[in-house]
């Protein structure tokens, strides 16, 4: 790989280098196996661990198919579909992988006894398949995660409807946590020329979820003066959602559970913040009951800090603990999207308050490839910046997916691949340096 590497250092590399280094035949990758799907049955989710479930290994290079392309990778980071596949939960990716392997003899690739996991990359093209016209070897980019097939009419309004949709390097193999990654050409976006590879890796996947979810006519459609209520507001997705709230106009009410977590908010520019592990909110009396006193409450301390009104859209991605409060706190005709169930999939609410008061449930899973290009764009233009708090190497990825899985990063964890060291792939030194204290609130806490 270091001739990979120093192509890619090079000031004076061409397209024809590029396209003339020789591919190896196996890169370095992080695995999770297929015989070890079930080395965690009958522990609660607390006690997996995915630093004994990843692992690092090298793998053979895939076959370049139609329509794909070899990406050398430079930096990638850990979301959580990568702890879901680390903890085998909710079902084992293998499943995911078995399934795709039957819809064509390409797709059969996918199929294999270990899962190449990551579903973001910052890198350069190596080499693109047949019928890729607009990418060329040398090109600097980053991925976002959808992959369809579209040959079904259902995904051309929307390519999240395609019913061969999937998300690259969760429910497919080849994923961005590697050396090397195989994705379709139609994931692939200009790299921001003022972030470093690292940077730029890690927006991805949350970034373009965020958008879609929030501002996106597919989602909530946020408008200016909108009150949003944001889950998490420093975390991966939140800190996303908290960017775009501020830069749109609308009022982020951050719900955080550190005053660590708060601080980064008020870096972002937020001022309405609610600790909820300071102020005690338990919106369970226990498993199986919810305390609606607690909603009350919880909208009581809302209305102090946006002068008595109630919230026009809810961020939801913990799930069951706070789903059932987040329905309550609504304003009559408010919108609650949700994208994710972190602390549980099987969500509780109380439906007078949704049907009787007009409000509307979105759901909303990643995003189609217009909005990953916007939310992209938006990142390469200084409006919204990375969350990125910390980096590990690859060997130490099974460490970094163990922080996001207990909670102990802020914003984004980053991966270096083949990058031997952060800093690397800054091509504007002068626009960076007029975002820099941005680009760097998170690391900085």
């Amino acid at each position: 790989m270091n001739h990979i590497l120093d192509a890619i250092t090079a000031q004076d590399s061409t397209r024809e280098d590029f396209a003339n280094l020789p591919i190896p035949e196996s890169y370095r990758a992080v695995t999770v196996h297929k015989d070890e799907a079930d080395m965690f049955a009958g522990l609660p989710s607390n006690e997996k661990d995915p630093r004994k479930s990843l692992h690092i290994e090298d793998v053979p290079v895939p076959e370049l198919g139609p329509g794909e392309a070899l990406v050398a990778v430079m930096a990638s980071s850990v979301n959580y579909n990568s702890v879901w596949t680390s903890i085998f939960e909710p079902v084992s990716t293998f499943s995911f992988l078995e399934r795709y392997g039957k819809l064509s003899p390409l797709a059969k690739r996918h199929d294999l006894p270990y899962h190449i996991i990551g579903s973001d990359l910052a890198g350069v093209v190596l080499r693109t398949g047949p019928g890729v016209n607009s990418w060329h070897p040398g090109d600097e980019v980053v991925a976002h995660c959808l992959s369809v097939e579209l040959e079904s009419s259902d995904g051309h309004n929307d390519t999240m409807l395609d019913p061969e949709q999937r998300i690259w390097g969760f429910e497919t193999n080849f994923g961005g946590l590697a050396e090397i990654a195989l994705v379709k050409s139609n994931q692939l976006m200009p790299k921001p020329d003022h972030l470093s590879w690292e940077e730029a890796a890690a927006p991805g996947l949350v970034n373009s979820t965020a958008y879609r979810q929030l501002v996106s006519r597919n989602g909530a459609g946020m408008k200016q003066g909108d009150n949003v209520l944001i889950w998490g507001a420093s975390g991966g997705l939140g800190s996303y959602a908290t960017q775009f709230a501020l830069a749109g106009g609308a009022n982020p009410i951050c719900v955080v559970s550190s005053e660590d977590k708060a601080e980064i908010c008020r870096r972002m520019g937020a001022e309405a913040i609610i600790d909820r592990k300071a102020e005690g909110y338990k919106f369970w009396k226990d498993e199986q009951t919810q305390d609606p006193r607690e909603w009350k409450r919880f909208g009581k301390r809302i209305r102090e800090l946006t002068g008595g009104e109630d919230i026009d859209i809810v961020f939801e991605h913990p799930g069951r603990e706070t789903f059932g409060a987040s329905v309550y706190v609504t304003r009559k005709g408010g919108t609650i999207t949700t994208c994710a169930s972190t602390s549980g999939y099987m969500h509780q609410y109380d439906n007078r308050y949704l049907w009787m008061s007009l409000k509307r449930i979105i759901g909303s899973h990643f995003a189609n490839y217009r909005e990953a290009w916007e939310a992209n764009r938006l990142i390469a233009k200084g409006k919204i910046h990375p969350t990125l708090s910390k980096t590990y190497s690859l060997e130490d990825t099974g460490q970094a997916a163990y922080d996001v899985h207990r909670n102990l990063h802020q914003g984004k964890v980053g991966v270096l691949a083949l990058a031997p060291e952060e800093g690397m792939g800054v091509r504007d030194h002068e626009k960076r340096a007029e975002h820099l204290d941005a680009i760097n609130r998170f690391r900085n806490v």
